[in-house]
């Protein structure tokens, strides 16, 4: 093998991590590999092609948005910010525009703005990206990395493994890159959907598909013992759970766990107190009236009822003291078993990768092997929705090419 590598740097996958990188790494010669035949695949679905690549919310709140893993992208997000983010692809023509919730997309709503800006900064520094590639091996010899595709092998000095995860695997995301991480000595952390909708065992709610509630609270409960709680819109599907409260916990879900969800946003206390004061004063008027001012919606409401056992029709006044025990534990707690979780063809994220503990999060370099480097969703990595997860991969793909441009 020549004493000198063909590219300084080569990274593996072209989605938001990899195309990041290599737009900001501007020393050397550096080369793309992706195995799809255009770039960016992943990039050009997120938030339904209009691609929320980013939050606008204070950094500070950013931390909160990455589950248990957050203290290791926390440098990252801090060194290459939200704002740093906006800034970068305003530079380069790209308008935006927020939503009442906080979500930054192009101005254009169209995620082809957001590649085409990484494309042109990629080509005006002339990196190649060759598509349709397939990465078949990557070894370490001669203190460079060899990388092996169908057709002939590239050598380089610096890798950056930034193939994904396993989420939407028809965008090329299918775990290339665990595999070649572990070859080289790295841990793998179980990888598993997030960002997912459940589906319920023996469902009840079918009829209330679509039908969504803001900011409830959900309590996770597993072998009988909360273990966990969170707060977050969410969503009735024709077999299960989902909504943006459903899809940033499902992080922590196992099947067989129970989900406890306070659906008219009253603690059991203040419904019984309420309750009780309605039946005083309405005793003749059915059960139903009781919900005409409640968050619920009226069919929720009617649902439950009929759950419960109790005819809606019913008087107040008749209701019996374990009937309302019974009415206050579906309304504010009610159970819900996960029968399934939906899989990676669903899922908007990846839970678990490369361990983190042994990547240096403050240039994203592997602890076990020089120079090779680790950006986005391939790392033990996942945030909410809202457009943390395509910030992350930015963040962690500048703390690479800084550290390639320090040390060449």
């Amino acid at each position: 093998m020549d004493k000198v590598p063909e590219y300084d740097t080569i990274i593996t996958g072209a989605g938001p991590a990899g195309l990041f990188a290599a737009a900001n790494i501007v020393k050397g010669r550096t080369l793309i590999l992706e195995k799809k035949e255009l770039p960016g695949r992943k990039l050009m679905i997120s938030g339904t092609g209009q691609c929320n690549f980013t939050h606008n919310g204070p950094l500070n709140d950013f931390f909160t948005h990455y589950g248990d893993n957050y203290s290791f992208v926390k440098p990252a997000l801090k060194v290459f910010t939200n704002q740093d983010a906006i800034a970068w692809f305003g530079k380069r023509g790209v308008e935006t525009v927020t939503d009442k919730n906080g979500k930054v997309f192009p101005r254009s709503l169209r995620a082809g703005e957001i590649l085409n800006a990484l494309l042109t900064a990629i080509g005006e520094r002339q990196t190649l990206i060759r598509t349709g590639t397939q990465v078949a091996d990557i070894s370490l010899k001669n203190g460079f990395f060899s990388i092996k595709t169908a057709h002939r092998t590239y050598t380089c000095k610096n890798l950056i493994l930034a193939t994904g995860g396993l989420s939407y695997p028809s965008t090329g995301s299918s775990g290339d890159g665990y595999a070649f991480a572990e070859k080289m000595g790295h841990t793998l952390v179980e990888p598993r959907p997030a960002l997912s909708p459940v589906f319920v065992k023996d469902y009840q709610f079918a009829s209330l598909a679509g039908v969504s509630l803001d900011n409830v609270l959900i309590r996770l409960f597993r072998e009988n013992r909360e273990i966990r709680n969170h707060r977050g819109d969410t969503g009735f599907t024709h077999k299960g759970l989902s909504g943006p409260g459903i899809l940033d916990f499902s992080r922590y879900f196992r099947i067989g766990d129970t989900l406890k969800i306070n659906l008219c946003n009253l603690e059991e206390a203040a419904f019984e107190k309420q309750f009780t004061i309605h039946a005083s004063l309405n005793g003749k008027l059915p059960v139903l009236s009781f919900f005409k001012n409640s968050s619920m919606p009226r069919n929720l409401a009617r649902a439950i009822i009929g759950i419960s056992g109790i005819s809606p029709e019913k008087p107040m006044a008749e209701i019996s003291k374990k009937s309302r025990k019974t009415l206050t534990e579906l309304c504010c707690s009610h159970p819900f078993v996960i029968d399934k979780i939906a899989g990676f063809s669903t899922a908007m994220a990846t839970s678990g990768g490369i361990s983190l503990d042994e990547v240096d999060p403050l240039t994203m370099e592997s602890r076990l092997v020089k120079n090779l480097f680790f950006a986005g969703e391939v790392l033990d990595i996942d945030g909410d929705t809202g457009g943390y997860n395509i910030q992350a991969a930015f963040s962690t793909a500048w703390m690479a090419a800084q550290a390639i441009n320090k040390n060449g």
